[in-house]
C-alpha cells in the first residue's frame, strides 16, 4: 500500500512590501481574521484608537450623544449631513408613520418558541420584511429611503413584540406620541418612561449606531455587495452580531461583576485571573489603546441614572475593577471598552438582560443602512482569495481500492 500523503507545507513568505503586501512572487499574506487588512474605502465612521476619538462622519460622538438624538444621528450616518430642521421632521414623521408591523408578522413571532433567544426572532422576522415588501429596486431613491424608514422603525418594534409574547401577552401598539426611544422603552415596559431614562436611552443608541467595519458590518457590506433586499442586508448582520464574539459582553461583563461580589474582593479576582489567562470581560478593544470614548460617556449616563433612581453595588465593584486594572492591564493598552458600563446602564433602565443584544441592534441597524448604501453607491462583490492548505492533486479512487479508516 502507497503510503498516506501529507499536505505540502506552503512555502515561507518573502517579507512584505512597504504597503503590507506581500512582494512580488511571493505567496500572499496570510492575517487570520483579516486583521489589519483593508477591505474597503468609507467615509462613514473614523476611530483613533490611541487617542480614543470616535467620529460620525466627521462629528465627535460625544458631542452627538450629549446634543442629538438618535434618529438625527441615523439621518448623518445614512445621508451623509445633518438635516434641517424640515429634513429631521420629515424623517421623525416617516419613521413615526411606519412603526406598526403587520399583523402576520406578529401572527408568525407567536409560532416562535418561547425560549428562544430574542435574537434569532429578530433575525427571523428581519428576514421576513424582504417578504412584505419584496419589489427590489437598488436604483431607485425612493426605494431606498422606503426601506431605511421601515427598518429604522420597525426593528425596535420587532424587539419589544418578541419580548412580550414570549411572556404570553399580546404586543403594545407604537405610540404615536412618544419619541422613538422612548416609545422603545413603553412598548417593552408597559409604562411611559421617564423622560431622563428616555433620553439616556436614546444616547445608549447614538453610541451603538456605528463603529467602522467590525463582524457585522463587514457581514452586512458583503451581503449588500451582491444587490439583495436591504432586508437581507440587516438580517445577515443580526446574526453576526449575535455571535458571543460580537454581541453580548455587556452580558457577561454583568455576570462578571456579580461573580466578584464586592470592591474589597477585586484584587484578588483579578490577579487569579490574570494569572489563569482568563479573559477580563468590558476590557479591550481592538481599535482601542485607550479607555474607549463610549466607555467614558456610559460611565456618565450611568452616574445619572443612579442618581436619580438610586444607586447599583455593582457599579462600585465596576469602578474599583477598573482602577485595578489600570495598573495591571494598562501598560498593555487594554482598558474598559464599551460594554463595561452600558449592562449597568441597561439594568438600571429595567431591561431584560438577554435584550441587551438586540438592543444593539436596534442601533446598530443605522450603521449598517449606512454602509448599505455606501456600498450600492461604488459596488463590486466581495470576492477575497485564500492560502489553500489541503492535500495536493491526486486521483479518484474506486471504493474498494480505498485504504481502511484507522
Amino acid at each position: 500500500m502507497a503510503a498516506k500523503s501529507t499536505p505540502e507545507a506552503p512555502a515561507a513568505a518573502a517579507p512584505p512590501a512597504r504597503d503590507g503586501t506581500a512582494a512580488h512572487g511571493a505567496p500572499p499574506l496570510f492575517r487570520p481574521g483579516l486583521e489589519g487588512v483593508p477591505a474597503t474605502q468609507s467615509a462613514i465612521c473614523d476611530i483613533d484608537g490611541r487617542q480614543g476619538i470616535l467620529t460620525y462622519r466627521g462629528v465627535p460622538v460625544d458631542q452627538l450623544a450629549h446634543h442629538s438624538s438618535f434618529l438625527e444621528t441615523a439621518y448623518l450616518l445614512i445621508w451623509g449631513e445633518l438635516p434641517t430642521i424640515f429634513q429631521l421632521n420629515a424623517f421623525q414623521q416617516d419613521v413615526q408613520m411606519h412603526r406598526r408591523v403587520s399583523f402576520r408578522i406578529r401572527d408568525m413571532m407567536k409560532c416562535f418558541p418561547a425560549g428562544g433567544h430574542p435574537m434569532d426572532a429578530l433575525q427571523a422576522s428581519a428576514a421576513s420584511l424582504g417578504l412584505f415588501y419584496s419589489r427590489r429596486a437598488l436604483n431607485d431613491p425612493q426605494y431606498i429611503t422606503e426601506a431605511v424608514v421601515r427598518l429604522i422603525a420597525k426593528i425596535p418594534t420587532m424587539v419589544a413584540a418578541f419580548q412580550l409574547i414570549r411572556k404570553g401577552q399580546d404586543p403594545i401598539q407604537p405610540r404615536d406620541d412618544l419619541a422613538y426611544s422612548a416609545n422603545f422603552l413603553y412598548m417593552l415596559t408597559e409604562r411611559e418612561p421617564d423622560q431622563l431614562a428616555a433620553r439616556i436611552f436614546d444616547a445608549c443608541l447614538i453610541l451603538h449606531a456605528e463603529h467602522s467595519l467590525n463582524a457585522s458590518t463587514f457581514s452586512a457590506r458583503v451581503t449588500a455587495s451582491t444587490l439583495t433586499d436591504p432586508y437581507a442586508v440587516v438580517a445577515s448582520a443580526v446574526g453576526t452580531l449575535a455571535g458571543p464574539l460580537h454581541g453580548g459582553a455587556n452580558e457577561d461583563v454583568l455576570e462578571m461583576l456579580e461573580q466578584i461580589g464586592s470592591p474589597d474582593r477585586v484584587e484578588a479576582w483579578l490577579d487569579q485571573a490574570i494569572a489563569s489567562k482568563q479573559k477580563i470581560m468590558g476590557f479591550g478593544h481592538r481599535e482601542y489603546k485607550v479607555k474607549d470614548p463610549r466607555a467614558v460617556i456610559l460611565q456618565g449616563l450611568a452616574e445619572d441614572l443612579f442618581l436619580r433612581f438610586g444607586h447599583d453595588t455593582m457599579y462600585d465593584v465596576a469602578c474599583r475593577l477598573e482602577e485595578v486594572a489600570a495598573d495591571r492591564l494598562g501598560p498593555k493598552g487594554i482598558f474598559p471598552n464599551v460594554d463595561f458600563y452600558s449592562g449597568l446602564v441597561y439594568r438600571k433602565l429595567g431591561i431584560p438582560r438577554d435584550l441587551f443584544t438586540p438592543i444593539f441592534a436596534i442601533a446598530r441597524t443605522a450603521g449598517w443602512l449606512a454602509h448599505w448604501r455606501e456600498q450600492l453607491g461604488a459596488n463590486r462583490i466581495y470576492r477575497p482569495t485564500q492560502i489553500y492548505t489541503g492535500s495536493p492533486q491526486r486521483p479518484w479512487l474506486p471504493l474498494e481500492s480505498r485504504p481502511a479508516a484507522l
